[in-house]
């Protein structure tokens, strides 16, 4: 009875080691989401509705508000027009509208969500890379900096210029480059600086952006702009959203910071 026992137990052994074991389904995002809200809650002639907020269609403006999913502050700004993100040739005519400006517009939006003022300091926006989003759609994320890198640029902002230059240590193990930009309005084109710098503007699409709201010692206003580039060796996917906390523990004070990429 034993070794009928034991025979028996040796074949469900086998069986077991034959059959693989698969891993679980990952879930199917459709890349053209967003694009579907736009088409279906802020285009045509009548107001916005739905999960479209606002939309500005003018000569200068061409771009909607949406509330993101990923926690109760995080808003995105979006072209009105179809087009794919950072790496569109379309963002680098002359003509190209500045949807960073736009963003940093609509921060009023994480401070009615919040309910208390967002200090300048706190205040940031982020274009993640093709390599580092979902959507084939432009989505300027607008949220909370992590207080982390709040405290770090903080620390830094001795190092960081009016130029383009590698930041001394990485943020969340990531290397950036930086630039200060002085100005209480972002009037400047962060995706057109940042093409500038680059000896070939069509690498952009292995890059993010980052534009962080700044105090000088002066107490001036200005911005801290942050590019990172796709290096997957290190990991790094060029989604500059990981800066962010949508969870905005920096004003909040939750239990830590909430990630999401979109």
């Amino acid at each position: 009875m034993i070794a009928r026992l034991s025979l028996f137990c040796a074949l469900l052994l086998l069986t077991a080691c034959a059959t693989p074991v698969l891993p679980p389904a990952k879930p199917t995002t459709n890349p053209d989401a967003l694009w579907s809200i736009i088409q279906r809650d802020c285009a045509g002639d009548g107001a916005p509705r739905g999960s479209c907020l606002a939309v500005s269609a003018d000569a200068h403006r061409r771009d909607v508000l949406l509330k993101d999913s990923h926690g109760h502050f995080q808003f995105l700004v979006l072209p009105l027009d179809r087009v794919s993100g950072i790496e569109s040739p379309t963002l680098l005519r002359a003509d190209a509208p500045n949807y960073f400006a736009a963003a940093w517009a609509a921060r009023s939006h994480t401070e009615r969500a919040l309910g208390r003022p967002l200090p300048r300091d706190v205040a940031s926006l982020a274009l993640n890379s093709p390599h580092g989003r979902s959507q084939h759609q432009l989505h300027i994320h607008v949220d909370c900096l992590r207080a982390d890198v709040m405290t770090q640029l903080h620390r830094l902002q001795p190092a960081i210029g009016t130029a383009w230059q590698p930041l001394p240590e990485p943020l969340r193990g990531h290397a950036y480059l930086a630039r200060g930009l002085p100005g209480a309005e972002l009037t400047a084109n962060p995706v057109r600086l940042l093409a500038d710098y680059l000896e070939d503007p069509t690498d952009l699409g292995n890059w993010s952006l980052v534009v962080a709201g700044k105090t000088d010692v002066a107490g001036a206003p200005g911005f801290v702009l942050l590019a990172t580039r796709l290096d997957l060796e290190a990991g790094n996917k060029a989604s500059g959203e990981e800066l962010q906390d949508h969870a905005c523990a920096a004003l909040t004070g939750a239990a830590g910071p909430l990630d999401g990429v979109l």
